[in-house]
């Protein structure tokens, strides 16, 4: 499901230009709406602005929303957010491995930062509420790198 944000009062260019696309797993919703919830706040705060927000039912299934936001042409930078919680199988680093891979070389394929806001492997639910402050985190990441390879291309 993807949702447009476009809000007649934030139809206007924001502060630095920046608009970013958010991936945000539905699995662990508990954890992912805080997390969504925080790094709103804070793309806000850094005067960027979230444009479209794509969920997907968990974090095995990122990396295609991330190429589809990536695809515009009016995203500067995707962020992710999500959560893997350990198991009783080795599952958990294999997703969260497998993931970070995708995301990086999506990056590299498109030219556009993406950020990784997802906690774990290896963590408990507990572990994981604890880090609900990754989203801010990434969020930071995003527009910073949006803004130095600004600067880089002059």
């Amino acid at each position: 499901m993807v949702e447009e944000e476009k809000d007649k009062e934030n139809d206007k260019e924001n502060e630095n230009g920046i608009k970013l696309g958010f991936v945000v797993s539905e699995f662990h919703r508990d954890i992912t709406y805080q997390m969504e919830i925080l790094g709103r706040e804070h793309a806000e705060f850094l005067g960027a602005e979230v444009i479209h927000t794509f969920y997907t039912p968990g974090t095995f299934d990122m990396p295609l929303a991330v190429k589809e936001l990536l695809r515009s042409e009016d995203v500067d930078a995707v962020v992710t957010l999500g959560c893997v919680i350990e198991g009783e199988t080795e599952h958990d680093e294999v997703i969260a491995a497998q993931l970070t891979r995708r995301i990086m070389d999506l990056a590299l394929e498109y030219d556009k930062p993406v950020a990784l806001g997802v906690a774990g492997p290896g963590m408990t639910r507990l572990q994981a509420q604890e880090r609900v402050d990754y989203a801010k985190r990434a969020v930071e990441a995003a527009v910073k790198m949006v803004k130095r390879l600004r600067a880089f291309k002059g």
